[in-house]
């Protein structure tokens, strides 16, 4: 199968939570143990951080690995979800995983793949892991999927552990409360191993507290602490937490990898550089400002609109779609009443029609028009701005691929 030929069959043939929703959660690990024995278990073979959270594992991910790059470590990277091409997902050193090597890896093993009837997530994952191992990365950042205690990637033992903070999404699979939400991301926290823990509210940090104690694993808390800022751009006002758990994670690493105050400056100042990351607060045009960003949940969006009502503008304009999974009432009052908005939906299954959008905003007095497609509402959002007026683009990941 040629390239092409071979991102087709994973994404059409098996499960896909991005495309598909709940049909793509499975609820044991059971499928990656067997497909890691079967790779000869790569995942003991490589040195790893493990991010979990709900907003801003790609951002602390891309950081970490950027300053550990600038430290002269040959780093692996894995995140998901790609925004516009499969290899995203997989780098080293910010070169994404080569086609080849995705070709050969999914021809070798799709016999194993359609016996075990293996999810896409959970090939993506021996895929990374395998990659990693064959390339003798000096270190891998890998970033969880979705929760952490069953989330594929759960089977490493990493030197360090880091949750970036507790929101409500996936609530159909992670549970309604954040106090469920944060057991399921704690799950990530081994025996031993240090974690870091960046933001916290008095009832998710109980759940942290208590899962450390119960495996004897050394607790940090990145907010509570005193650390040095540095400039980075990434420009999200939502980055200063995340730059906070990124420099306590890297002082936790100090006894394996030794990092100066240089790498990191160097490092955070160029992470999109070094890492390729995009759609954070991403600056696609001026005169009109037009950003992008894959915020997509209330903790998220609450942060992000924030930072988009201290812009100056004459018109706010927004860009906006959503998945078919989001509760409307918990994000559609956050965003600004005084923008002209553009309805749209992404093309993918999992789209909540526009219509069904508008209607539901306009019971919180957003107004605007429905458009057929991401483009098209871009475009005209475009050709209505000044050079004075404000676009935002968002709602969620797959709109802002669109854009990109």
């Amino acid at each position: 199968m040629t390239y092409k030929e071979t991102t087709e069959w994973m994404f059409s043939r098996l499960p896909v939570y991005q495309l598909q929703g709940a049909s793509a959660y499975k609820k044991d690990l059971g499928n990656t143990l067997l497909l890691a024995k079967h790779l000869g278990n790569p995942e003991k073979k490589i040195k790893a951080i493990h991010v979990a959270g709900t907003n801003g594992k790609g951002s602390v991910s891309s950081m970490l690995a950027s300053i550990l790059q600038e430290a002269g470590y040959k780093t692996g990277l894995y995140t998901s979800p790609h925004l516009k091409d499969f290899r995203e997902r997989i780098k080293i050193n910010g070169q994404d995983i080569s086609e080849d090597f995705v070709m050969r890896f999914i021809a070798a093993n799709k016999t194993f793949f359609e016996a075990q009837d293996l999810s896409f997530f959970e090939m993506t994952v021996g895929l990374a892991f395998d990659y990693f191992v064959e390339e003798n990365v000096d270190i891998a950042i890998i970033e969880t999927g979705l929760g952490g205690r069953l989330d594929s990637t759960n089977i490493i033992t990493p030197l360090i552990s880091v949750i970036t903070n507790i929101g409500l999404d996936h609530t159909f699979f992670l549970g309604n409360t954040l106090t469920a939400i944060a057991g399921e991301k704690a799950g990530i926290i081994k025996p031993g191993i240090p974690t870091v823990v960046g933001e916290y509210t008095a009832e998710t940090r109980s759940v942290f507290v208590n899962k450390a104690a119960e495996v004897d694993a050394p607790l940090y808390f990145a907010s509570d602490e005193v650390l040095e800022d540095y400039e980075s751009d990434l420009k999200g006002d939502y980055q200063h937490h995340n730059k906070k758990t990124v420099l306590k994670a890297i002082e936790l690493l100090q006894p394996y990898f030794q990092v100066t105050t240089e790498h990191v400056n160097t490092g955070l100042l160029n992470v999109v550089r070094n890492t390729g990351l995009l759609g954070r607060w991403q600056q696609l045009h001026e005169n009109p400002t037009v950003i992008a960003d894959t915020a997509h949940n209330p903790h998220g969006l609450s942060s992000v609109m924030q930072q988009v009502q201290e812009q100056k503008y004459d018109t706010l304009r927004i860009v906006f779609g959503v998945v078919n999974d989001k509760d409307l009432s918990e994000i559609l009052p956050l965003l600004p009443k005084n923008a002209v908005y553009y309805f749209t939906e992404p093309n993918i299954s999992r789209k909540l029609d526009k219509n069904i959008l508008q209607q539901s905003a306009t019971e919180f007095n957003l107004k605007g028009n429905v458009y057929n497609s991401v483009a098209e509402a871009y475009d005209q959002a475009m050709a209505d701005a000044t050079h004075e007026d404000f676009i935002y683009i968002g709602g969620s990941t797959f709109v802002v691929a669109e854009i990109l």
